[in-house]
């Protein structure tokens, strides 16, 4: 019975790690060879020319870069905003306490739509803005929750002792509670973190201005349409020159090559906080 369970948790494992690990395969073969198919677990004809056009695309890498703009200024002011509001949700005294949490969790499931979102961000300004894609996602619901139910399982002596020495409310957020909120600050984080870098259908409903779209929208442009010949025609004159001696790179592997660069940097940050996933997450969700 044991041996079952180990083939098919190894079974699942594979199954799980084979389309990333096939997609790497991809971007590091041939174009023109991977068009004849049969590319499964090794790269039959070895080549860089898909990372080289990667990298030599300036559109390419602007959008890398606001993706990781976007990813650290979104993932910083979401995690601070949802403290500071989940703190304050957690008092006790608050007046209302009760018909603020109802009409927060209302939001969880009920929303207006993406017609009445698209007129309100353009009502407030935000089109075109790279804080269209930061503004809209400074609350998370969910993460306010998690939070408020850590502050409540807090001692309450540790607030009252530093109110008699004189703290604020201010800093008895920054200086004791949010120091003690590692495990579930890192949690959600990450959480916050890989939805940003993730999310492409944002800036492609409210951002029309090419150097602002991160490399997640311009990699679902690459994947649903053959714009194989604007990549090219886009380039800038020393990676035109380059291309020309480069007739092995076709739209899928470009694609395929595009999205391990994309992939891989969020991939990396995974191992730094996975050791708080857990107590995290029980920590936010229970309370003793």
């Amino acid at each position: 019975m044991t041996f079952i369970i180990y083939t098919l948790l190894l079974f699942l494992g594979f199954a799980s790690f084979y389309p990333f690990w096939n997609a790497t395969v991809v971007s590091f073969n041939s174009g023109t060879d991977t068009m004849q198919g049969g590319v499964t677990f090794w790269p039959r004809e070895f080549s860089l020319d898909n990372y080289e056009v990667v990298f030599r695309d300036s559109r390419l890498l602007n959008g890398f870069l606001i993706s990781v703009l976007r990813t650290v200024a979104g993932t910083s002011s979401a995690v601070l905003a949802t403290a500071i509001f989940a703190y304050g949700m957690s008092k006790r005294e608050l007046m209302g306490r009760n018909a603020y949490m109802v009409v927060c969790v209302i939001t969880m499931y009920f929303g207006g739509g993406l017609i009445p979102t698209f007129l309100l961000i353009r009502e407030l300004g935000l089109m075109d803005s790279f804080w269209v894609m930061i503004v809209p996602g400074l609350i998370s619901v969910w993460n306010m929750i998690i939070f408020r139910t850590f502050f409540l399982g807090l001692p309450a002596g540790l607030e009252e002792s530093a109110k008699l020495d004189g703290c604020s409310s201010w800093g008895i957020l920054f200086r004791i509670v949010l120091p003690l909120s590692g495990p579930v600050i890192a949690t959600l984080a990450l959480f916050t973190a890989v939805y940003h870098w993730n999310d492409w259908f944002t800036p492609g409903i409210y951002i029309s201005k090419i150097d602002l779209l991160p490399i997640q929208t311009k990699l679902q442009q690459i994947l649903s349409s053959n714009i194989m010949s604007e990549q090219m025609s886009q380039m800038d004159s020393a990676a035109k020159s380059h291309m020309d001696r480069m007739k092995t790179v076709t739209t899928k592997s470009l694609s395929m090559a595009t999205m391990i660069v994309a992939t891989v940097p969020i991939l990396c940050v995974y191992p730094f906080v996975q050791k708080y996933f857990v107590k995290g997450v029980l920590i936010g969700s229970l309370k003793e």
